[in-house]
């Protein structure tokens, strides 16, 4: 298959697919003409990559799993361990995307959005970040 291929089966973009291989998470054959020449195992791999980064996994925790994937001796705590360790930072985003939305719901409330210039937004925005006013 040719990159144009293995980017309509595998949903990715062939720009990601061609960075993909710059960083060596895939390493496809070339062709006597020097064009890639991709495998299904190839596809596998991209499709895996796919839906790990749209898992949010980092690029070098893709590189673990792929480790992982083609590992037939791996052992599924070492996934497990990933998995949990990549839930937690979920959650603790989901935690402080919470509050942003707890503050900015407030302060929208507590603006009249009207023709005045008091906007409690802007001053929000604008208040000292250290309250002892030192720094």
């Amino acid at each position: 298959m040719n990159i144009g291929d293995v980017a309509e089966r595998s949903g990715l973009p062939p720009k990601t697919i061609r960075y993909y291989e710059d960083i060596g998470l895939i390493r496809p054959g070339r062709s006597a003409n020097g064009y890639r020449a991709f495998g299904e195992s190839d596809l596998h791999k991209l499709a895996f990559l796919g839906r790990a980064r749209a898992l949010g996994f980092t690029i070098e925790e893709c590189r673990t799993l792929l480790d992982l994937y083609e590992d037939e001796h791996r052992e599924s705590a070492v996934v497990k361990r990933l998995a949990e360790d990549h839930l937690a930072r979920i959650d603790e985003k989901i935690a402080q995307l919470q509050s942003m939305r707890a503050t900015l719901a407030h302060l929208v409330s507590a603006c009249h959005g009207d023709s005045r210039p008091d906007c409690p937004i802007i001053d929000d925005l604008g208040r000292d970040p250290d309250p002892s006013g030192a720094g």
